[in-house]
């Protein structure tokens, strides 16, 4: 007879395991406190990102500072947290909005405790040194940070920690802009990227969290004091098309540039990249040396230009100088986030063509400052290309309902001239080149919609990258396969279909390589998660009967191969292969 089974011991109530395994048997109830608790520490992470930042700064940058402070100390900065970015944080380097994506994406949806600290000290000191970036981005990463530590620590399932993720990232945001609502519609557009997530009401609730902290710590003072303005002549709408024209063409500009210098700098040898923002700090300190305004976040002469008090020719020449010295200083490797560098270009952009139309049309327009905050707006919503955060944040920023028309027409304008100059946002753009291919906010479907993973197969048909034409023609043979996976020793290298095999060796090109076929780094793929749909529309795209699945964070990883005729059969179009292979083994009556 067997003895009965001992009880399981109980853990002492003072010890972290009791609190832990009590926790996470509660996992919806603590899932809601969590929310709470997430944003106020988020709030008091940001609070002490600004007071941190504004109190380094007030040392580097002293009244009346040298002009040889002025240019040397975005160099030195830079070169010396380059250095401690590599040597001790190398996941604080970037934005901080692609770092957030990328781990709400993560099959883990871990963000470490060491990343966090290392984004909030390493772009404290950068932002103090002058670098002209902003905090906003980073902030997202350490709030977004805080809520993975504390699920993780907790016990929570990753499926909850993964819904935290966007918890905090909205909290620190909502605290980082004093603007609540704004921060809850961007996290749902951009981390999520569905604005019905069923993560929403926890948004909410640690935004406004957060946001009582702020002003329980810093008081309820808006990002910018401005005036009241009101539209002065229907006229008007004509011209802040035009600037959401202007915004437009200078939002894609932006987007080529970050991309190139930042795919340059990509390519040097991994040895230099503790060297490679002292490039971005040489280019700041020159130009700050003459224009000392385009130094550190800016936010000071973006509210002189809202109440009148900067010239319109300055603000002109800003627009230039700041997107040159915020593309250098981002694309080779500063922290620090890029939403403050945007509504500065976009302010001095919108007030140097709201002063040229008030110059032309004194009676009919009305002052700069109005055009500086629709084009705070336009450009937001041209290179961040979420158009409905942009108009909110706007009217949080400003409290000014009278701005929201304006605001909305040249909000649309420069999304859609933005589009067409580049098709793809600064953010998929930074993704991509990380190695990182996630989600974009036309990949989402409907929930029940059929997906990859339940057709996944391991490979069949493949050829070594390094084969020639000739020996791959002869290799194939008489097969019927259409398509063939091109393998190299660091996974996949690209598709190919029997068609075009044979077209390379009809034009006498038998003595190429397969790998050599394929000069570009992108080829037709799928993910896991994509859908039926998707994947027709790429083979039908590509021409090709059969596509890679790969890894989200390494597009070279094979995870397997997704066939037409396996779609098909899901569809009960045409009988599964196990189906035809017991037919043709039936006798015939």
């Amino acid at each position: 007879m067997s003895s009965p089974s001992k009880p399981t011991p109980q853990r002492p109530i003072y010890t972290l395991a009791y609190w832990r395994q009590r926790l996470s048997a509660r996992e919806d109830q603590t899932f809601l406190a969590l929310t709470i608790v997430i944003g106020a520490l988020a709030g008091l992470a940001v609070v002490a990102f600004i007071l941190l930042t504004e109190r380094l700064g007030a040392r580097l940058f002293p009244p009346n500072v040298s002009v040889l402070r002025r240019m040397l100390a975005p160099a030195i900065g830079s070169l010396v947290i380059g250095y401690v970015l590599v040597r001790f944080f190398p996941d604080a380097r970037g934005n901080g909005v692609t770092q957030t994506r990328a781990a709400f994406y993560s099959s883990d949806a871990r963000i470490t405790l060491h990343a966090v600290v290392g984004k909030f000290l390493c772009t404290s000191a950068t932002l103090a040194s002058g670098i002209p970036l902003g905090p906003e981005g980073p902030s997202i990463a350490v709030g977004a940070g805080i809520a993975s530590v504390l699920g993780r620590k907790i016990g929570l399932s990753t499926e909850k920690v993964r819904s935290l993720i966007p918890v905090g990232a909205a909290a620190a945001i909502a605290a980082a802009f004093n603007t609540p609502i704004a921060a809850v519609i961007f996290s749902l557009e951009e981390i999520v990227g569905d604005l019905h997530a069923p993560v929403l009401g926890s948004v909410v609730l640690a935004s406004a969290t957060a946001w009582m902290v702020l002003r329980l710590s810093l008081g309820n003072e808006p990002l910018f004091h401005v005036p009241q303005y009101a539209l002065v002549d229907p006229l008007e709408f004509a011209i802040y098309a035009v600037l959401g024209v202007a915004a437009g063409v200078v939002s894609g500009v932006f987007i080529r540039l970050q991309l190139a210098i930042r795919a340059q700098f990509r390519r040097l040898p991994a040895r230099t990249a503790w060297a490679q923002p002292l490039a971005g700090g040489v280019v700041v300190g020159l130009v700050g040396y003459f224009v000392p305004q385009i130094l550190g976040v800016g936010y000071d002469h973006v509210s002189a230009l809202l109440n009148g008090e900067m010239a319109i020719r300055l603000a002109a020449l800003l627009v230039v100088l700041k997107l040159i010295t915020v593309v250098a200083s981002s694309g080779t490797g500063n922290a620090g986030g890029i939403f403050a560098p945007v509504l500065f270009i976009g302010a001095m952009l919108g007030g140097a063509i709201g002063g040229v139309a008030h110059i032309i049309l004194p009676h009919h327009t009305a002052s700069p400052g109005a055009y500086a905050l629709v084009g705070m707006g336009a450009l937001f919503a041209g290179i961040i290309r979420t158009p409905m955060t942009s108009v909110v944040l706007v009217f949080e920023i400003t409290r000014d309902y009278a701005i929201i028309v304006p605001l909305m027409i040249a909000n649309l304008v420069s999304y859609f001239i933005s589009r067409n100059v580049t098709r793809e946002s600064l953010y998929e753009g930074l993704t991509r080149q990380e190695g990182f291919h996630l989600p974009s906010s036309g990949d989402h479907s409907r929930e029940d919609a059929r997906r990859v993973f339940q057709i996944l197969r391991p490979p069949e048909d493949s050829l070594p990258a390094a084969m020639t034409v000739a020996e791959a023609s002869s290799a194939i043979g008489s097969s019927r396969a259409r398509s063939w996976l091109v393998m190299d020793q660091n996974g996949v290298r690209g598709v190919l279909s029997t068609a075009h095999l044979r077209n390379f060796l009809a034009d006498r090109q038998s003595d190429i390589t397969l790998g050599d076929l394929f000069e570009s780094p992108v080829f037709p793929h799928l993910h896991r998660d994509h859908s039926f749909d998707l994947a027709l529309e790429r083979m039908g795209h590509s021409g090709l009967d059969q596509l890679p699945v790969v890894s989200r964070f390494n597009v070279r990883e094979l995870l397997g191969v997704v066939r037409l005729q396996d779609i098909l059969a899901a569809y009960h179009v045409v009988p599964a292969e196990a189906d035809k292979a017991v037919e043709k083994t039936t006798p015939t009556s």
